[in-house]
């Protein structure tokens, strides 16, 4: 009798120890006992090859300003950084970025370059939609709101803004940006025909897509004069035919990888749930645009949590973890397949967060190393992230980067035009036949977008270089109006320094954010003595040598 009581207790126990053991692989397999997002991308991207060690403290001070606001610290930041012994001020000075406002300035750049892509169409104003957005991300931006704002695109209240990511109402190139955007998956070769070499994009998934947008136009509503975008009534499938096969198909809206969503039949006179009223045709109940921003955005629509994630895993890193962004499909897998979902997971579970995101990969020691190369070693995939992989600087990066380190900020950004003059004429002034520098700093930022950024409709994703905009950079007499002695500029600052070793350190930690090599003191030093009797010319000259430098080109 009592064995037989050990052995049920035996059982019992053995029984609990297997369950806890599952119960202990369960956490362990869902991420919960692997601590929090940062340090499980770093299991995830564990290697036997050696990494790059850390960043130094002003490599990583100027690349998380870079980052998080778009600007170069100044140098009275750098040195205040470089001299705190916080053991955790990497985490403290992320948090600070992030709450800043220049961190809303600055990813409202970075959101309005990825979802125009620098077009400026429709009804909406530059300045409305920026407000929308910069007022997004000063609180708790979440991406899928801002993304069903996008499709829904309502016109109501403060996310009337939204409806300029519509543009002019072109319902295939629409179904395109919304597909490449938001799915990573480029189905313009899809519109006539299943993909030819990408198997998993098939014709039925651009028409799909197209469904959900064939009703929209725009109306204007007689009362408030307000454009709005509209529905009309979807009665039917759409038809399309590929190129290489005879016979029609139809569907009706669909989002890859999901069900079809079935077209109801009213009665007549019942497929309005709001009669028409002010110049704006009635709300039909079924309206495909509405449903594509509440499935889109769904937390269990995997597709859409993996394409963002992989976005914003870029605009970090310098690459998705699936690269190019906008070629998401089996023929070109991820180089991180576990981490990839690992994020994509995480993202969703923490309601589409984006600085919840930022911030854990920037705590990252992923994130954090040097962007030299290991010891002994010549050569790194770039998808291995044994390195940090120089970034570009972005042409509003750059515009800024350039004031700071010129010491022109301040009196630049407040410059403003005289309304009653003649308007700056931005073709002349790069031609050669206007030769007045732009009067206000709206004009200065056209300037620099001129110069660097992608024609309107083209992503800017990978770093495109250019003889027109090195010798920008190295010519351009705005920026060498720049270099002139202003009040308390870089240049006036360094006339006022006595010595070769002051004149380098306040240089470099203006310019490239960090405390200058002894050899590079040694070459202000030898310059300087070369050029006594020019001794300005000099101090600008060497400004100009770093401001045109890779280093200060690149957020490294």
């Amino acid at each position: 009798m009592a064995r037989n009581v050990l052995d049920k207790q035996a059982v019992v126990t053995t029984a609990n120890a297997f369950l806890t053991a599952r119960w202990l692989l369960a956490l362990l397999t869902s991420g919960v006992l692997a601590g929090p997002l940062h340090r499980q991308i770093d299991q995830q991207l564990a290697t036997a090859a050696s990494f790059s060690p850390r960043s130094d403290d002003a490599e990583f001070f100027r690349r998380v300003n870079l980052d998080f606001t778009g600007r170069i610290p100044d140098p009275a930041a750098v040195r205040a950084f470089l001299a705190s012994t916080a053991p955790d001020k990497r985490s403290l000075l992320i948090d600070q970025l992030i709450a800043s406002d220049a961190f809303a300035t600055h990813w409202t750049d970075r959101l309005s370059v990825m979802l125009l892509e620098r077009r400026d169409e429709g009804k909406v104003t530059d300045a409305a939609w920026r407000a929308y957005l910069t007022g997004l991300l000063r609180e708790h931006p979440r991406w899928d709101k801002i993304v069903h704002d996008l499709l829904a695109a309502t016109g109501e209240g403060e996310a009337r803004a939204a409806m300029k990511f519509w543009g002019k109402i072109d319902h295939h190139a629409a179904t395109e940006d919304i597909a490449r955007l938001f799915l990573g998956m480029d189905l313009k070769c899809a519109k006539c025909h299943d993909h030819p070499s990408v198997k998993d994009w098939e014709q039925r998934h651009y028409w799909g897509l197209y469904a959900y947008l064939n009703q929209t136009k725009e109306a204007t509503n007689t009362k408030d004069k307000q454009a709005y975008l509209v529905e009309t009534v979807a009665s039917k499938k759409v038809d399309f035919e590929s190129v290489f096969e005879v016979g029609k198909k139809q569907t009706g809206p669909q989002l890859p990888g999901r069900d079809e969503v079935p077209i109801p039949a009213f009665e007549e006179g019942e497929a309005f749930e709001q009669a028409a009223a002010d110049g704006l045709p009635g709300v039909p109940k079924f309206r495909p645009r509405a449903l594509l921003a509440r499935d889109m955005t769904d937390r269990d629509h995997t597709a859409f949590a993996r394409n963002s994630v992989n976005r914003f895993w870029a605009l970090l890193m310098g690459r998705g973890l699936v690269h190019p962004l906008d070629q998401l499909h089996g023929k070109n897998p991820p180089s991180h397949p576990a981490l990839l979902e690992l994020l994509t997971r995480a993202f969703a579970d923490h309601a589409f967060d984006i600085k919840w995101l930022l911030r854990e990969i920037a705590l990252s020691e992923a994130y954090q190393r040097s962007s030299r190369l290991p010891e002994g070693v010549d050569r790194v995939e770039p998808t291995s992230y044994r390195v940090a992989l120089p970034k570009a600087l972005t042409p509003e990066q750059l515009l800024y980067a350039l004031l700071t380190g010129t010491g022109n900020r301040e009196w630049v950004q407040a410059m403003q035009a005289d309304p009653g003059a003649e308007a700056f004429d931005l073709k002349g002034y790069f031609t050669g036949t206007h030769a007045e520098l732009p009067p206000s700093f709206a004009e200065v930022r056209k300037v620099f977008l001129q110069a660097f950024a992608a024609p309107p409709g083209e992503a800017e994703v990978d770093f495109v270089a250019g003889a027109s905009k090195s010798l920008f950079l190295m010519n351009d007499r705005l920026i060498l109006h720049w270099l002139q002695r202003h009040g308390n500029n870089l240049v006036d600052r360094l006339a006022t320094l006595t010595t070769a070793g002051s004149v380098a350190e306040e240089l470099y930690l203006s310019v490239l954010s960090r405390p200058p090599l002894a050899v590079e003191t040694e070459t202000v030093s030898t310059y300087l003595a070369q050029n006594d009797k020019h001794r300005e010319g000099a101090l600008a000259d060497l400004a100009w040598a770093l401001l045109t430098s890779t280093e200060f080109r690149f957020n490294h």
